[in-house]
């Protein structure tokens, strides 16, 4: 059910319909917008009697959503969701580029990719401190000792920090550390971790699963919603296919569908998309031209030397030629959006 207050109702009248839902013993989910509140309502097992809510001062309407999530559609939210990280936003204006190691192994090391990184103007920096890998010998990741050399790389270069949350044992750990909780494409299904990250107060950042649908992975971000947590950024990362040419095939066409439905911003990994170091940068081109909220990609001064995925970090002087090429399609693609509005 989705309750939309009309665009003159009072904030008191708005409390009076989320004191009813409460009452009913459901769940609201107020969503303000530019012109008026809409209310998402979860916890029912079934239909919902409209009257309860039609009836009430201030209520515009009470639809019911036939789709099986309520929180990350547009029927609920038409207008767009920028996710305020600090004074940083992904979804605003400007894209958003997140970049850093695949996995954080030394102070040294994680120092002078952040002054890379911060030199660029960018304002986020990932690293991994817990590492899922495929095999149980690969590195694992440094653990709250990453975390901790994370913190300085935030103190030192003012970056906000976006790291994975692993379980739900360390969920504790990272959410104290990190700006931006990332749940990675093994965990994207997860259910009882994204029931934990759903509970936090810090956004969250979820990966497409290997082999996820659409509904799928709008159904992954549904479960944080339905917490209370509802700065939810989507992220495409390649799906698995039959190709052998790349470590993934980048679904591009995800990004549109994503808009398509859902209000929430959606981001592009071309590192993981690839594998390849020189596939990165023509996919984050085509990324943002296809209308990303940002790309976060990888970034290592020696990736020969690398403990993690270094085939497909990029050399300091390619995030360099990265960032100018991304701010240049993304003013282009821009203006063309104002054009067309007017």
């Amino acid at each position: 059910m989705l309750i939309v207050m009309k665009p003159e109702a009072t904030d008191e009248q708005v409390e009076d319909v989320l004191k009813v839902i409460r009452e009913l013993g459901f769940k609201p989910h107020p969503m303000p917008g530019a012109t008026r509140t809409a209310i998402g309502i979860t916890g029912n097992q079934g239909a919902i009697d409209p009257t309860h809510f039609e009836i009430l001062p201030g209520v515009g309407e009470a639809i019911r959503v036939s789709k099986p999530y309520k929180l990350v559609g547009r029927d609920l939210k038409h207008d767009d969701t920028v996710v305020a990280v600090g004074e940083a936003d992904i979804g605003g204006r400007d894209p958003a580029i997140i970049a850093g190691p695949c996995a954080v192994e030394s102070l040294e090391q994680t120092m002078e990719i952040a002054e890379i990184v911060a030199s660029c103007g960018v304002k986020f920096f990932r690293g991994g401190a817990f590492k899922p890998r495929t095999s149980p010998y690969s590195f694992q990741g440094l653990g709250e000792e990453g975390l901790k050399i994370l913190a300085r790389v935030r103190d030192r270069f003012g970056l906000k920090i976006v790291t994975e949350v692993l379980d739900t044992e360390t969920a504790d750990m990272v959410e104290q550390y990190a700006d931006v909780l990332q749940i990675g494409a093994r965990n994207m299904q997860n259910f009882s971790l994204l029931r934990r990250v759903g509970t936090s107060r810090k956004p969250v950042m979820l990966k497409r699963g290997m082999s996820a649908t659409l509904e799928e992975f709008l159904l992954a971000a549904e479960y944080i919603m339905a917490e209370g947590n509802y700065n939810v950024i989507l992220c495409e990362r390649g799906v698995r296919t039959f190709a052998d040419h790349t470590r993934n095939t980048l679904d591009l066409s995800v990004v549109p569908a994503v808009q398509n439905r859902s209000h929430l911003p959606i981001i592009v990994d071309p590192s993981h998309g690839t594998g390849k170091r020189h596939k990165v940068i023509p996919l984050a081109r085509a990324a943002i031209a296809v209308g990303a909220d940002g790309i976060m990609v990888e970034v290592h001064n020696h990736p020969e030397r690398a403990l993690s995925d270094g085939p497909q970090a990029l050399l300091p002087e390619m995030f360099v030629q990265l960032v100018e090429e991304v701010h240049a399609i993304h003013s282009v693609v821009s203006g063309q959006r104002s054009v067309v509005s007017r």
